[in-house]
């Protein structure tokens, strides 16, 4: 082992942690922004309980996401010089339009949403959360537009051995960042949405063994609450996982022309073979389907990686251009058994919950058993984007840039081992204690719930239910 595997290592460990809070934000802050517009629109006190109480969720995920994106960016000075010197003047666009534009939008007005409750008109403080929305997202875009540029480099020049660019319209609208933004941001949904499943499950359920018959008025209140939000998680989680399904279909044609050395890894495709089938397991064969998944045309020629191998070493010289294979297989593997069982469980919800037409009653409450599976189920999503992360990353091994720059010609040439040794145990030892106090924090706010609501006919007031109202009467002066 030298400094460029614990290189690789630390900025694995490292961008897998980041990576952990960044799909959960990005869903998650589009939610808590649909249900203050409900409160806004409808004015029921139950919309600006559960707003408060996902915001604070997504604050606290916010928070640990920014403490661990920081050290991303030093990496590439610290590590991976030869790297920053070759892409710097192409790479760095897009992160400078991130921080300079998405982060700066997203931040301020995510302030401006925390501590304008009780001054700004609510209107004006409904935009304020929209608007750090749009920033978080154009933040993803940006980032996701350099890192595709990494997969298809477009738009610029090389000149006395580095990257110059030459079009940043062509390095933002790269086919490969068209096709990879809708698939992340999409699976961004889908974990949020689980997220929001697990929590209203918990609480389903909580008050189900507080009251199993529902004959308490108040009980029946409170249970009644996370219907909606409920509802809403898996309408989100369906919808996401349709566009998840469109864009990593438009993902694996572009692989196919721009990549087809991953294609061939991620199906385990090892000679170039027309009618190539599709392999959901190993031993088990879909004929022609990979090249009909790939071309549109199921008798097509799809490239294997022994014979991709042979064709690189004479156009690049000798190595090996062949990713991890084994990881690469399996991570594709999980990613879409882990994706598709999400989705399939908010449509399954969706069904079983569903309104009976020309019929006055209530739509259908979650089964007990569905609510527990949704609890249960809250690490699936973030497996199955973890997968396709580490599918997307060492995939593209043993480049950084496609065809253009190796990734052992990255790394920098004065770190030892020794160094790159203790900063990754620093880093993930630090990244493990700050997950743990966010699992804490978290899992300690779930389980208080929302704040209390204000007396109504059906829980007449007591001199705690007085308290509990002065307190949250500042929130609702509007």
């Amino acid at each position: 082992m030298d400094a460029l595997d614990l290189a690789r290592w630390q900025f694995g460990v490292t961008t897998v942690y980041h990576f952990l809070f960044v799909p959960l934000t990005i869903g998650l802050g589009v939610f808590v922004a649909g249900l203050q517009t409900a409160w806004h629109r409808t004015g029921k006190e139950q919309y600006l309980r559960l707003t408060k109480f996902f915001g604070k969720l997504f604050l606290i995920n916010f928070a640990m996401g920014v403490v661990t994106g920081i050290v991303q960016e030093f990496q590439f000075g610290m590590n991976w010089s030869d790297y920053s010197i070759f892409v710097g003047d192409v790479f760095g666009a897009p992160l400078a339009l991130e921080a300079l534009l998405a982060f700066f939008l997203e931040s301020t007005f995510l302030g401006l949403w925390i501590f304008g409750w009780d001054k700004l008109p609510k209107r004006v403080h409904l935009a304020t959360i929209w608007a750090a929305v749009i920033g978080s997202n154009l933040s993803a875009y940006f980032i996701l537009a350099a890192n595709a540029w990494m997969k298809h480099p477009v738009g610029y020049e090389v000149v006395d051995g580095k990257a110059r660019m030459t079009d940043l319209w062509a390095v933002l609208t790269n086919s490969s960042a068209l096709a990879q933004v809708p698939h992340v941001v999409g699976a961004a949904f889908v974990v949020a949405g689980g997220f929001v499943l697990a929590v209203c499950g918990y609480h389903v359920l909580r008050e189900r063994r507080a009251d199993p018959d529902r004959t308490t008025p108040m009980r029946r209140g409170a249970t009644d609450m996370w219907r909606t939000p409920m509802r809403a998680a898996l309408v989100m989680t369906a919808i996401a996982g349709v566009v998840v399904a469109g864009s990593g279909d438009m993902s694996a044609k572009l692989l196919y022309e721009q990549q087809p050395m991953k294609l061939a890894a991620a199906e385990g495709l090892r000679h170039d073979t027309a009618g190539a089938p599709f392999s959901p397991l190993p031993g088990v064969e879909v004929p022609m389907l990979l090249s009909f998944l790939a071309t549109n045309d199921p008798s097509a020629v799809v490239h294997g990686t022994e014979d991709l191998q042979a064709r690189f070493e004479k156009e690049f010289g000798p190595g090996d251009y062949r990713p991890n294979l084994p990881v690469v297989f399996w991570s594709f593997r999980v990613m879409i058994t882990f994706g598709m069982a999400t989705v399939a469980l908010s449509v399954l919800g969706l069904w079983l919950t569903r309104k009976r037409r020309r019929d006055p009653r209530p739509p259908r409450e979650l089964p007990t058993w569905l609510a527990r599976a949704c609890v249960l189920a809250l690490p699936l999503p973030t497996i199955a984007m973890i997968s396709g992360w580490l599918l997307s990353e060492i995939g593209r091994q043993p480049w950084t840039v496609q065809g253009e720059l190796l990734t052992a010609a990255s790394v920098s040439p004065g770190v030892s081992l020794t160094e790159v040794a203790v900063s990754l145990a620093i880093f993930t030892a630090l990244y493990g204690v700050l997950a743990l106090a966010e699992g804490v924090l978290i899992v300690r706010h779930v389980k208080t719930g929302p704040e209390p609501a204000a007396p109504g006919p059906l829980t007449p007031p007591s001199r705690d239910d007085e308290d509990s109202a002065a307190r949250l009467q500042p929130t609702l002066m509007y």
